[in-house]
């Protein structure tokens, strides 16, 4: 097997929640239950099964058959996933600190563990889903970071939470945001405002680029020494 099929499935085998992370992995490639059972010749009830944790956890060749099927659907469509995920990407860990989740977590619970306050999109919490987050240092993103490198940003997915640090205003990192929407075509599940910043003083202009992108844009305090113990429990 080649390197990305082996690194997918070794972490669902490894997970402490395999289903979770079938899951995970299913909705990462875009492909929905029907799509993947169809494929795999078994019912959706099967599928829906293993990633509910109703079926005894699947041996590493039935997880292998899953990711094979996975990267075989998204190759029919372009293999945009596949490309993304192949890329070896080695951030400057001083700039990016980048985690993925062995299972998604909502927005809205996501919140919750930040400590945040949301200041727009408020709504689109609800449907979020956040398998991971990256931590940023929003001075060395903007300054150092050439925009070409931005994919770096986004890990393995981009439904991830961009958390930058050091944030006066919140301009900045959200136009960091829209840059890198242009030249990655992408964009993060949430954006978190990170200091001394008190919501009602969220630069209108940054408001509104995340209202256009349509991001749920939170701010806190929390320290973030603190906000990674809370994700601890979630990273594969």
């Amino acid at each position: 097997m080649e390197k990305l099929p082996v690194t997918v499935a070794g972490e669902i085998t490894l997970s402490k929640d395999p289903g979770g992370s079938m899951k995970k992995w299913r909705e990462i490639f875009g492909v929905n239950q029907s799509e993947l059972a169809e494929f795999l010749q078994v019912s959706s009830s099967t599928i829906s099964d293993y990633e509910g944790g109703r079926r005894k956890s699947p041996g590493i060749g039935i997880v292998a058959r899953l990711v094979e099927a996975l990267i075989e659907i998204d190759k029919g469509r372009g293999g945009k996933v596949v490309k993304q995920l192949e890329k070896d990407f080695k951030p400057d860990e001083d700039t990016f600190d980048t985690h993925e989740f062995f299972t998604a977590i909502s927005g809205k619970n996501f919140v919750k563990k930040v400590g945040g306050e949301c200041v727009a999109n408020q709504a689109r919490l609800k449907e979020s889903k956040v398998y991971g987050y990256t931590v940023i240092d929003s001075l060395k993103v903007i300054l150092e970071v050439p925009i070409h490198e931005y994919m770096q940003l986004y890990g393995k997915t981009p439904e991830r939470a961009l958390v930058f640090r050091q944030v006066e205003n919140g301009r900045s990192p959200m136009i960091a945001v829209k840059i890198g929407r242009f030249s990655t075509d992408m964009k993060p599940a949430i954006v978190v405002l990170h200091g001394d910043l008190k919501p009602e003083n969220v630069d209108k202009i940054a408001i509104k680029i995340a209202e256009s992108e349509k991001i749920p844009l939170i701010v806190t305090k929390k320290p973030v020494e603190e906000i990674l113990k809370e994700f601890s429990e979630f990273e594969g």
